[in-house]
């Protein structure tokens, strides 16, 4: 029956095209292994550490013309093993199984405006609250309607709309905030002016929840600016972002704000230093208020250390503060990243009614990589976080215990077909 369906897929697609401009069918194989010895917490005292092979596969379709753009993207993403080798279907718990990553269409209403709508990543700036995860094998994507106004090249103004809902039913049913949101309305702009850049986001997000018997919408604003500077051999960018509003009843009040250099210093190399604060709360604080900076929707593994120490479901904890450098060499067909991080709380953590050091630990990333071929690349990297005894208060394990990670992973994107059809 799938194979049916993508036969006819592929027919329509093709025959369309016919009358169209540009078809084109990708794919992409992103095979990793990892060994996972303390990875988003510190390692219990005399564990083992765990090894697979995670896969994502995808076959992409685009067509474009004049007014239209549409691109589906059908995705699978398994562990290695996970099934038997005469399963019948997929295993499809723990978001592993056969899924559609994007289904969107970009339509054009005028000269400079256009809608997009339909299952679609949503990447701005440094993706640092809307990015398409794409570390993560199953990725992020989102159902909505995106319109974006384009008046000039310097210029552009996104509004993007969400409502989600977990059935068609006739009558109202509690969602289960399976998306994240119940709904999102949000405005992004993003302007170039000369060397500098501006971007300002305003997000409202909406969770669904049960009041006594009552349905209720509770929502959350997340508002900021981003600049970005770049001259010659010299580059920067600097952030901030408040939220604030409610969820499930619950008062809102956080606040996020970085500044990042970055300076190249010959020709393949690069080095930078930043800062990053996301506010949090105090252990032994008994108020209700969220007073933890939520990233929402962004990559949160590009940032605060690879091994996914804060930020991958930390929840309302006590934030952090991340001084980190940058290291980067590229050349040819190699790269390398070097990136050490010292982390501290962002508020006080208690052990009982004694106060800890701030200190939380460092962790040094490293990450290689070399261009094989024009559609195959291979990536390979080690991490090892050095944590204290305020980490094992607020994450637990053993900071005596080596905590690290290692991974390599082969990412093949081969381009399958492509037509241009002339008007």
């Amino acid at each position: 029956m799938k194979t049916r369906i993508l036969t006819i897929a592929i027919f329509v697609l093709f025959t369309t095209n016919l009358l169209a401009q540009t078809f084109n069918m990708s794919a992409e194989l992103r095979p990793r292994y990892e060994n996972k010895h303390g990875y988003k917490a510190l390692q219990p005292t005399d564990a083992d550490g765990s090894n697979f092979i995670s896969q994502r596969t995808r076959l992409n379709f685009g067509f474009k013309n004049e007014n239209l753009k549409a691109y589906v993207s059908l995705q699978n993403t398994r562990v290695w093993g996970d099934v038997s080798t005469l399963a019948a279907q997929d295993n499809i718990s723990g978001g592993i199984g056969t899924t559609v990553h994007q289904a969107w269409a970009d339509v054009k209403l005028a000269k400079n405006f256009s809608v997009k709508l339909g299952r679609q990543e949503i990447v701005y700036d440094d993706a640092r609250i809307f990015g398409n995860v794409g570390w993560a094998q199953q990725a992020r994507s989102h159902d909505a309607f995106v319109f974006k106004l384009t008046p000039n090249k310097n210029n552009r103004l996104d509004v993007g709309f969400a409502l989600n809902s977990d059935t068609q039913a006739g009558s109202d049913i509690l969602y289960s905030n399976v998306a994240g949101y119940k709904t999102f309305q949000y405005a992004w702009y993003h302007g170039k002016f000369n060397n500098l850049g501006l971007s300002f986001l305003a997000l409202n997000t909406g969770i669904e929840y049960l009041n006594g018997t009552d349905q209720k919408v509770d929502y959350r604003q997340t508002i900021g600016p981003r600049f970005t500077y770049k001259k010659n051999k010299l580059s920067a960018n600097a952030a901030i972002y408040s939220q604030m509003g409610k969820i499930s009843d619950t008062k809102v009040s956080a606040l996020y704000y970085t500044a990042n250099l970055g300076y190249k210093i010959i020709d393949g190399f690069k080095v930078g230093l930043g800062y990053e604060y996301l506010s949090g709360k105090d252990t032994n604080d008994a108020d209700a208020d969220i007073k933890t900076f939520a990233p929402l929707f962004g990559t949160n593994h590009k940032f605060n250390g690879w091994m996914d120490y804060f930020y991958v479901g930390y929840g309302n904890s006590t934030g952090l503060q991340d001084i980190n450098a940058t290291f980067a060499y590229k050349k040819g067909k190699f790269s390398a990243v070097l990136k050490p991080h010292l982390f501290s709380a962002a508020a006080d953590v208690y052990n009982g009614t004694d106060k800890m050091d701030a200190s939380l630990g460092t962790e040094i990333d490293l990450n290689l990589g070399y261009k094989i071929s024009k559609n195959i690349k291979f990536n390979a990297g080690y991490s090892k976080m050095i944590g204290t005894e305020t980490l094992e208060v607020l994450k637990g394990g053993d900071k005596g215990e080596n905590s690290s990670w290692t991974w390599m992973m082969f990412t093949i994107k081969p381009n399958l077909f492509s037509h241009t059809t002339k008007k």
